[in-house]
């Protein structure tokens, strides 16, 4: 947020509330009126007026709160994790946003996948339920544990998995599930946890795009067995690279560390009774992140009010779906991904984003060109010095280049992504709503 236009917290809550409240409301409802008027309909890739004229100034993302935390670093005697002030502080922050008993920072989200796909004893042959619409590190860890990826569909506007494909999925070699918040939607936690429970399966959250996410009021992380978060440049909050992985679960929650430390336990040395890699965090990025950590609720707050703000103006639109969030969650919008049909538009997607585009929209083609089994290493099964020793031992029957999953390759084809920053204002938000209208208006059929 700008300094001199912050709100203050309660405000923004209030603010956020509200409207999520009109949201519920809104979908019974058309699209709200265009600020665009008819005179400026001209598209701008035809030469006419573009529909944001506002420029965003870029916002501080770091400042004075990590700079404390670095320079109390730096008259520290070390720089390593274990018992550390700074990692002592992350961790203790982090709690506050997802209370769970054992927390592990880590090098990356990606690691903290791993960590967690090791803690749930994920082994060869072993299969894991997820999503095709994610980053490659949502699956890296269960491929390296030698375990399978199996992937579910997804909810048509949610691009989440669908619970009624995942139970579709579960065979006797089903070992976890990892639901993937997809741009800090919350997935259908209940019924996932529900699945989980009458299969004996470990239910991991991939949390990496969802910092300050809420499930029916609660935070995401807190309803799986196993919480895994980013702390990428790109996400919510950042330390450049790093991680959380954290769980209240007895059986998982002691094994964190370990999977993170090489194998070894920092409260019960002794002789090595665990194999692992060395995915820790060191102090500096720590401190960093705990600091970043006061500035999530402003941060979420705000994504949250004009994602929300956002799919609000476009609903209604013909031909346009907005981004399937749940009245009843809070979502804090690493981007914004709506779809179009195409059979309502005479023009291709391509064309749409290009219009966009002009238009002054931060735009793009969807999330990822292919879903994940969609990826020459995938089809070719070449995970391991192009080779995939779990299939040639006989141990799983998984052939990628037969995956089919329709409402997967819809959403591929046709959604169209919006980057999200917290420098854009409401009235920019309501612009970028002009300019799809606009677009959608043009090309409608």
């Amino acid at each position: 947020m700008k300094p001199n236009r912050e709100l203050s917290r309660r405000n923004f809550l209030a603010a956020s509330g509200a409207v999520v409240a009109a949201t519920s409301v809104a979908i019974q409802t058309t699209a709200a009126e265009p600020s665009v008027s008819p005179s400026d309909s001209k598209l701008a890739i035809d030469g006419g007026p573009k529909a944001v004229q506002e420029k965003l100034k870029p916002v501080k993302r770091w400042g004075e709160p990590e700079r404390e935390r670095l320079n109390a670093a730096i008259e520290q005697n070390t720089m390593f994790y274990w018992q550390g002030p700074q990692t002592k502080l992350f961790t203790e922050r982090f709690r506050e946003v997802c209370p769970v008993k054992y927390v592990m920072t880590c090098s990356s989200g990606t690691a903290a996948l791993h960590i967690a796909a090791a803690a749930a004893g994920i082994g060869p042959g072993d299969e894991v339920i997820t999503t095709g619409i994610t980053d490659v590190g949502t699956v890296i860890g269960v491929l390296y544990q030698q375990g399978v990826p199996v992937f579910a569909d997804l909810g048509a506007s949610t691009y989440n998995l669908d619970p009624a494909d995942v139970e579709r999925k579960i065979t006797p070699k089903t070992k976890a599930i990892i639901a993937v918040h997809l741009a800090g939607n919350p997935c259908r936690m209940d019924e996932l946890k529900a699945i989980a429970d009458k299969h004996n399966l470990v239910l991991i959250e991939d949390c990496a795009q969802a910092w300050g996410a809420k499930y029916r009021g609660k935070p995401v992380g807190t309803i799986g067995h196993i919480a895994c978060f980013s702390l990428q440049q790109t996400k919510q909050i950042t330390t450049g690279d790093g991680g959380a992985v954290g769980s209240s679960d007895e059986r998982f929650g002691p094994l964190l560390q370990r999977f993170g430390d090489k194998g070894a336990s920092r409260t019960k040395p002794g002789l090595q009774t665990l194999f692992a890699t060395n995915y820790r965090m060191t102090e500096l990025q720590a401190g960093f992140a705990a600091a970043q950590l006061t500035r999530l609720e402003n941060i979420a707050s705000t994504r949250s009010h004009n994602g929300n703000l956002l799919g609000e103006k476009i609903r209604g639109l013909p031909g346009i779906v907005p981004h399937g969030i749940d009245p009843a969650d809070r979502a804090t919008y690493w981007f914004y991904m709506f779809c179009m049909e195409p059979k309502k538009f005479k023009c291709d997607r391509a064309q749409f984003v290009k219009a966009l585009v002009a238009e002054g929209v931060p735009a793009s083609a969807g999330y990822i060109p292919v879903a994940l089994y969609g990826n020459p290493v995938f089809q070719k099964h070449g995970f391991f010095a192009g080779r995939w020793p779990v299939k040639e031992m006989g141990l799983t029957s998984m052939d990628y280049s037969k995956v089919s999953l329709p409402e997967t390759k819809r959403i591929l084809d046709n959604s169209i992504r919006m980057v999200f920053r917290e420098e854009m204002t409401e009235s920019f938000m309501v612009s970028v709503a002009d300019a799809i209208r606009k677009v959608a208006e043009h090309y409608a059929v």
